[in-house]
């Protein structure tokens, strides 16, 4: 900065005012990044709802571990999902006993009409469905996209799954009317739009499972809800902790 000459008040105003302006600024900055630093902390001292009530004891089974046939595509932990980077430091799958035992059934019996299951996501985590919450629109949380973690996705309760059908014969994944968690009117599981074949496959894929006791989500074909749901706990431990099974 160049020095002043006494008696050039107009020079100093405009220093003083490029000063003020600077210092504005950077106290503007300072404020921006307390912000966020308070936001980070309220999130991370986030916790689960607390819940009354006399839940069953929770039983979590790893669903490849009951039946291997059974394909995962656990989009969740890479970079292949609507936040477009992983949540889950490894590509595992649980549900409840009773709920994995029936999607076994469900994939024994798609067998014989040519098909598997494809296994997109079980059990999650309470912290994962909060930062789904957290970075939904206002139209997706209206829509039913997301759960709110005020109440608790049927997710962490590890009785909801995400999954498809993959062909037996090629091991490609099946055509839906809709991809997988795309926010759209596609997601429907009554959309009437798409081809016949695909529409023909997803009923296929809801008759399947409601057979064995699971109720599609109104607002996502590929997603299924096992019966008793709610005498279940909302659970937060991450796939880490949870024990390998034989």
């Amino acid at each position: 900065m160049r020095l002043i000459r006494s008696g050039d008040a107009s020079n100093r105003e405009k220093v003083f005012k490029r000063l003020d302006l600077f210092f504005l600024s950077a106290l503007r900055s300072r404020l921006r990044l307390l912000a966020l630093a308070m936001l980070l902390l309220a999130g991370c001292q986030s916790i689960p709802p607390k819940e009354a009530g006399n839940f069953r004891k929770p039983d979590l089974v790893e669903i490849t571990r009951l039946d291997p046939s059974i394909r995962l595509d656990i989009r969740y932990a890479t970079t292949n999902n609507f936040l477009h980077r992983p949540v889950y430091r490894q590509a595992r799958a649980f549900l409840q006993r009773p709920a994995a035992e029936a999607l076994a059934r469900v994939n024994a019996s798609l067998k014989s009409k040519g098909y598997g299951l494809l296994v997109f996501d079980g059990y999650r985590p309470w912290s994962v469905t909060k930062i789904f919450w957290d970075m939904a629109s206002e139209e997706e949380r209206k829509i039913g996209f997301v759960a709110n973690p005020q109440k608790g996705s049927r997710h962490n309760r590890a009785c909801a799954v995400d999954l498809s059908l993959y062909d037996l014969r090629t091991g490609s994944e099946v055509a839906m009317p809709g991809g997988y968690d795309e926010f759209s009117e596609r997601a429907f599981p009554k959309y009437a739009g798409g081809s016949e074949k695909a529409r023909a496959t997803r009923d296929l894929l809801r008759e399947a499972m409601e057979a064995e006791g699971f109720t599609v989500y109104e607002s996502e074909w590929w997603h299924f809800d096992y019966r008793n749901w709610r005498e279940y706990p909302i659970l937060n431990v991450p796939f880490e902790a949870l024990p390998e099974q034989p």
